[in-house]
């Protein structure tokens, strides 16, 4: 489709958005952000299992989260989604930067205590272009690999898709251990106490740059300017404080290439270890 410059861009924060209560939190910050940067947004309903690639790929995308290493890999320069922003996830293990990470997950029962006892395990993954749900485990789990012969898991089950479906594998015994992006985790600690204390971190891959905000490659420079600078706003606008805690944020940066272009020069190292995939 291709939006008309007046017409509502459509907003989505599927990747955060980790239940109903949750997703209207976002909908309330998106109807600010759209009134303050005076460029008109609603927010559209893009659920699991409709690929995220459908959603990045809109004419009409004017804010939506969007992975960084499918961003840092797009196959199409010209039409790649333009950055806007980059939250600070609000707990202290971010520091107040745009940044995240991955935690590998058990059930809160079971006798793995440590990473190294996931060795010969059924480990669950969402999808093979997420940064959080398969290259930074596949990083972080590849010198281990290599010590294990080429091969660590016993089985791999996926793709998921979504963090909710790796919760859903870890609890109900299909899969011994999963990977959560690490501010998706904290919002289900958050927000569904009872479902993470269900489950156990046992390792954390090192940080990298947070899911960026992104609008459509033909979205004008001066709404991506406007839209910005909204969203840098929200970090010290007093009426938002309600939201920025449930939504566990500090604020919003302006997001750049390089964070993100490291993704993907990570991926390439990890492929020239012969570890191409999880395993």
């Amino acid at each position: 489709m291709t939006a008309h410059p007046s017409s509502p861009r459509a907003a989505n924060a599927r990747m955060y958005a980790i239940d109903d209560d949750v997703a209207a939190h976002w909908k309330r910050l998106f109807e600010w952000v759209s009134e303050r940067a005076g460029v008109p947004l609603h927010v559209v309903d893009h659920p699991p299992p409709r690929p995220l690639h459908a959603l990045w790929r809109r004419d009409d995308l004017g804010c939506a989260f969007m992975c960084g290493y499918p961003w840092s890999t797009w196959d199409e320069a010209s039409a790649r989604p333009r950055l806007l922003a980059a939250a600070r996830p609000a707990p202290e293990r971010y520091g107040k930067r745009p940044l995240y990470c991955t935690d590998i997950v058990v059930r809160a029962d079971s006798p793995a205590m440590d990473v190294e006892a996931l060795q010969g395990s059924r480990f669950a993954y969402t999808a093979d272009h997420s940064q959080s749900g398969y290259q930074a485990p596949r990083a972080y789990f590849a010198p281990r690999a290599a010590r294990c012969g080429g091969r660590f898991f016993g089985a791999i089950v996926g793709p998921l898709q979504t963090p909710r479906a790796v919760v859903a594998a870890v609890l109900n015994d299909r899969a011994d251990a999963g990977p959560l992006d690490s501010w998706w985790h904290d919002l289900l600690r958050r927000h569904e106490p009872e479902t993470a204390a269900r489950l156990r971190t046992v390792a954390t891959t090192p940080m990298t740059a947070v899911p960026p905000l992104v609008t459509a490659a033909a979205m004008p420079g001066a709404d991506c300017e406007r839209l910005t600078a909204a969203l840098e706003h929200v970090g010290i606008e007093s009426t938002l404080a309600d939201l920025r805690g449930a939504l566990l944020i500090d604020g919003f940066t302006r997001a750049t290439e390089a964070p993100y272009a490291a993704l993907a020069e990570s991926a390439r190292r990890v492929d020239a270890t012969g570890y191409a995939e999880l395993r």
